[in-house]
């Protein structure tokens, strides 16, 4: 019994990272995107030139959230390691 338990724990955790790693790529696919299409209307459709940088605005800021989604899907296995929360929950339960 605790084997089922066990693999259907792991596998609700991993379906979870899948679906928190597929909304990453959803958010830098749009990211690239409506960023392209700012960067091409203000250069190009309003004859401003690649050097203003009004359409950039919007990429960088927006990339700062880019960059904090990529750190809440990516980083706790890098910083933490794997099977950190794991290790924690067995060590509380130990206790």
């Amino acid at each position: 019994m605790e084997t089922y338990n066990t693999t259907n724990s792991k596998l609700e955790m991993a379906k979870r990272k899948v679906k928190r790693i597929k909304g990453f790529y959803i958010h830098a696919i749009v990211y690239i995107c409506v960023n392209l299409m700012i960067i091409v209307s203000n250069s190009v459709i309003a004859n401003k030139g690649f050097a203003n940088t009004d359409g950039y605005m919007t990429a960088l800021f927006w990339g700062f959230g880019l960059l904090a989604h990529a750190m809440s899907v990516f980083a706790p296995d890098f910083i933490l390691g794997n099977n950190w929360e794991e290790r924690k929950i067995k060590e509380y339960m130990n206790k």
